[in-house]
């Protein structure tokens, strides 16, 4: 087992915080967000987490030659979430190794309706076989525990 490392952000030191309105769109027949929707609302928090951390995905293919991929989810539904509510997305990265960076996520409202580890690896953009997170982008994000 390794050891947890928390990335640093300027504005939070823990957590970062991505917030987003569930729309008509995003829910089920059942009136409550569909499943798959909660994967959709933790991608675009870790895009956003990324933005605010200096790094713009399409920067990152074309100077670097790399892009982030989700190797696995594992994922638990709490309480459902519903059309209009207000939710509050979390980034909490746990561990950020030579190519892989584990993340812990939530989608809140108040309480905790989902939560989920995320293991994403950089990958080359050409080949997309795994390759190291470029010394730049380390140096931002944090060393291998």
């Amino acid at each position: 087992m390794h050891e947890s490392r928390e990335w640093q952000p300027e504005l939070n030191p823990k957590l970062f915080t991505w917030t987003v309105r569930v729309y008509y769109e995003d829910t089920d027949s059942g009136g409550v967000v569909y499943y798959a929707n909660y994967l959709k609302f933790m991608e675009r928090a870790r895009t956003e987490w990324l933005r605010a951390a200096g790094f713009d995905q399409s920067v990152l293919l074309n100077e670097h030659r790399v892009i982030f991929v989700v190797r696995s989810v594992a994922i638990e539904y709490i309480k459902p979430a519903i059309f209009d509510d207000a939710l509050a997305v979390t980034v909490h990265p746990t561990h950020i190794g030579r190519s892989q960076i584990v993340f812990q996520q939530t989608v809140e409202r108040g309480d905790v309706l989902t939560k989920a580890e995320v293991k994403i690896v950089c990958v080359n953009g050409d080949t997309f076989k795994p390759v190291k997170i470029p010394e730049t982008i380390r140096q931002k994000l944090g060393n291998e525990n």
